[in-house]
Order: structure tokens, then sequence, then C-alpha cells
């Protein structure tokens, strides 16, 4: 069986540490996807709402349909702010042949934590920040007490920048810098708002080469997908089977369109799936989106790509080819800036030192 994947991790494996997958050998990805999103405090207080053993079993059962089908490695975007339980997916991962590929970060569309409120840069309190320093732990030494590596950065923005929400994007850029971990930024596609992540990244020093603008396939304006493209980024074509969004042969004719272009290694491929989401009353989320589940794009949306000039080369460069070069970050020692108020050109030098140019 597979085990929660350390892409980067080249101890040898233990009974307390997974063992390390290289990213050569990650095969098949879907690269945006989750395993539970839970409101952990509402479930800690509505007992009723959760049940562990049934939503595991549950969670397997979906997870080996998804290996059945052809995956290989599931990247789980589930970071701090969406209920993630690293151990909780663990025991779910040693009973299902998949790799799965942990986050760190911290998802909000509005405030930081008010665990982050009062101190770091410009707070009441001021200092270094402390999100940049979680977020480097977790991915070089790990999450909590699991001994599973986070792999890469996640972090979130919806319909405009918020003071908050720009602040965990520099914290998250920072952190980027010191390792050299990729980042996926959930977006708004209809809110053009992979632009303002981008600039807020970049103006850190941050790589854009090494970003996934994730849900930038909610749309179809092709405009917007250049634009993103043209600053370096992947495009996450990621929510196949949320038709109710953007329909799913629009989805397809987008994808289609900009492979055609030859820009398909500038995509990558997922639906944002969850074995078990708390959002929804039971039942909604079937009823809302039918094709929102773990087969789906194997099923129809591989056949319906073929269908509109996709060729098994490009497939496999979104599928494969992307995500490898996306996870191929070199393990290079951890680089602090000397001032966590070091101007942007500054953190770009340092980048550029860390990386060798």
């Amino acid at each position: 069986m597979r085990r929660k994947a350390n892409i980067h991790d080249h101890r040898p494996p233990g009974p307390d540490r997974p063992r390390p997958v290289p990213a050569d050998d990650l095969g098949t990805v879907l690269m945006h996807e989750h395993v539970f999103v839970l409101s952990e405090e509402f479930r800690q207080n509505l007992p009723e709402t959760w049940d562990e053993r049934q939503r595991g079993d549950d969670a397997v059962t979906r997870l080996k349909a998804l290996a059945a089908a052809g995956v290989t490695t599931l990247v789980d975007a589930t970071c701090i702010g969406l209920g993630r339980n690293v151990a909780r997916v663990a025991e779910v991962n040693e009973q299902v042949d998949l790799n799965i590929i942990a986050a760190t970060g911290i998802y909000t569309v509005a405030d930081v934590p008010d665990y982050f409120r009062y101190h770091g840069p410009g707070t009441l309190l001021d200092g270094a920040e402390g999100m940049t320093e979680l977020f480097v732990r977790e991915l070089s030494e790990g999450i909590a007490d699991t001994g599973i590596r986070a792999a890469f950065l996640k972090c979130a923005i919806e319909d405009r920048l918020t003071p908050g929400v720009e602040r965990v994007l520099r914290a998250v850029a920072q952190a980027h810098l010191r390792t050299g971990a990729p980042i996926t930024v959930h977006t708004n596609a209809v809110a053009r708002t992979g632009l303002a992540a981008q600039e807020i990244l970049r103006s850190e020093g941050a790589d854009l080469g090494a970003v996934v603008i994730g849900h930038s396939g909610d749309t179809a304006d092709l405009g917007y997908l250049h634009e993103l493209i043209d600053n370096g980024s992947y495009v996450g074509m990621d929510r196949f089977g949320l038709d109710i969004l953007l329909p799913g042969d629009q989805r397809v004719a987008t994808v289609a369109a900009l492979a055609r272009e030859g820009l398909a290694e500038r995509m990558v491929l997922s639906h944002d799936a969850s074995c078990h989401v708390d959002w929804f009353p039971p039942g909604v989320r079937e009823q809302i989106a039918p094709n929102w589940h773990h087969t789906h794009p194997h099923d129809q949306v591989l056949p319906a790509l073929r269908q509109a000039g996709v060729t098994e080369q490009q497939l496999t460069t979104m599928l494969v080819g992307n995500p490898r070069r996306y996870f191929s970050w070199p393990p290079r020692p951890e680089r602090r800036p000397a001032s966590h108020t070091l101007p942007p050109e500054a953190l770009r030098a340092t980048a550029e030192e860390a990386a060798g140019r």
C-alpha cells in the first residue's frame, strides 16, 4: 500500500515516517482534490453529524474507485481553515493504493485566523510572521506529530483582495522563498482574482512558474486565462463536475482550445471533489452537482477531451508531466531572510541565490 507521501524526504521510512515518493513516480495526478473538508468546531459540537468509522469507510470506497480508474496520486489541497486532519487522512490512506500529498497553508477569503491576528508584521504586537514559520516547519519537519511533511503551499482569494488575504499570500510567498515549495491558490475566475494573487506573490519575489492558479477552469474567458499563463503560472482546470458554476461542455471546450494553441504544458486537471464536505445539507451536493464524484474525470471528462481533439500526449502532459515538474522543487536548505521586513527586491535576491541563479 502507498502511504501519505513525503515527496522530498530522503530519510529511510519507519513506522512513524511515511516513505518518500520521488516526483518522477507520482504517475497520473489529480492536482486539486480533498479527502475531508470539515467545519471542525461544528463537527465537535454536533457529534450526530459525524461518524468517524462510517466516514472513513466511505472515503476508502471512494478512493479505491479513483485508484481503479487509473489515478496514482491525489493532491489534497486541504489546509488549515478547511478542517485539515492529516492523521485522519493517513488512516484512510493506509487502506488505499494511492499517493496522497498533503498541503500546508491557510484557507481564508477574508481575515487571518484569530491565532495570528495580534502578532506579526503590522499588527498590534508586530514581530516576525508566525504563519510563515508554521508553513516552513510543516514543509521541512512535518505536520504536528504525524511524520508527514507537506509538499506544497495553499492559500486563497475569492472575489476581492482583503488585508487578511494579502497577509496570508505574502506569508505563503515567504515560505516558498525559504523552502522552494510550490504554491496552489484558490481563486475566483469570474472575478479574475488570479491576477491579483499573481501580483502579490510576484511582489514578494515568488517564482510564478511554481504556482497553480486554482479554479481557473471556472471561466471560458480565454483572454483571462492567457494573462495568467503569460505571467508564467499553471492554470488549474480543476472543477470538472461542478456544472452549476460552468457547464462541463464549456470546460472541455476551453481546455481543448488552449491545447490547440500549444498550452497543454501550462494546464493541470482535477475536479476539486471531496469524500465528505459538511458545507451542504445531506443529499444536496448530489442534487446540485450529480457529476461531482471521483470517477467523473476518467469516465466522462477524458473521453470528452479526446473527442474535442485533445491528444493522448497532451493529456499525459496535463496529468503526469506538469504535476511531476510542479513537485520537482529542490530540497534545498532553508534560507531565512535577515529581517521579516525585507523589501521585495531583497527577497527576490534571496530566492535567486537559493535557486543557484
